[in-house]
């Protein structure tokens, strides 16, 4: 009996077994899907459906860029010992060298294939709980920095008038500090015109609220719910905080400082951050 892509692929999606072991239960049992699934039973391969279950609240976050794209990926997994392990690792290269390889943008069968044969050795259970990915344009360059053993991960996009100026001294500093930046301060959007409009109508019924508590003429009052919300903004947009290296000025005007500096224009376009055991992918 031929034993085909598509045969193999049942048995592990029904057995949760790696796709090697599952082709080689079937060429044992001579095709026999029955004998085939009794087989991965009987040799303690099958049992990953059950520790699908189990909480995966450790894990690592790995980082790949090339020159025309970047990819981001957050392995789970149960312990922080297996976090540390070195197949575990060498799994979540692998996993972003084959997603810029085939240029996929989410998480898919091929990628959970790859997981679930890890799971089969290692025995705990695991997932590829988010993928971020970043096409980068001609002029555009991507910063990344991994904090510590893969507990977060970033990614910064810059943008500029010409591919030289990454290879300025001045410009390839500050890109590594901004990738910092994100790690300390991990904001929320990148500038207050991305904000969604309907937070900031809550927040602003908030300080309206707050400030309406204090004994002042209304145009006093609304000049403070302005300047409470213009501050809160601040805090969570990227561009509006305070730098990392020099809080006397905002990202966005460190941006334009560095820009003249290197004789060209800079500008920071997007962003992504993932932290290992938190579900979010921020861009």
């Amino acid at each position: 009996m031929a034993i085909t892509a598509d045969v193999v692929k049942k048995l592990r999606d029904l057995t949760g077994a790696g796709m090697m072991d599952c082709k080689k239960a079937l060429t044992q049992a001579d095709g026999d899907f029955a004998a085939a699934e009794r087989f991965l039973k009987e040799m303690g391969l099958a049992a990953i459906a059950k520790r699908q279950d189990r909480a995966t609240d450790n894990g690592r976050v790995f980082v790949k860029v090339q020159k025309d794209k970047a990819v981001m990926a957050e392995l789970s997994c149960e312990t922080d010992f297996v976090a540390s392990n070195e197949q575990f690792a060498e799994l979540g290269n692998k996993i972003c060298d084959v997603a810029l390889a085939k240029g996929y943008t989410q998480v898919n069968d091929e990628l959970t294939g790859m997981v679930n044969d890890l799971i089969a050795i290692i025995k705990e259970n695991m997932g590829l709980k988010n993928l971020c990915v970043f096409n980068l344009g001609a002029n555009e360059f991507a910063s990344s920095y991994v904090h510590g053993n893969g507990s977060l991960g970033v990614l910064v996009i810059f943008k500029a008038d010409k591919t030289e100026l990454f290879e300025n001294e001045l410009v390839k500093e500050f890109t590594n500090d901004c990738a910092l930046h994100v790690a300390a301060f991990t904001p929320s959007y990148l500038t207050t015109s991305a904000v969604d409009q309907a937070y900031v109508k809550e927040q602003t019924e908030i300080f309206s609220v707050q400030a309406a508590k204090l004994d002042k003429p209304a145009k006093v009052l609304e000049g403070i719910v302005k300047g409470k919300l213009s501050k809160h903004l601040s805090e969570i947009c990227f561009l509006q905080q305070p730098f990392v290296k020099d809080d006397s000025m905002s990202v966005e005007k460190k941006v334009a400082e560095v820009a003249k500096n290197a004789g060209g224009k800079l500008e920071i376009v997007n962003f992504s951050f993932l932290r290992a055991g938190v579900a979010s992918c921020s861009n």
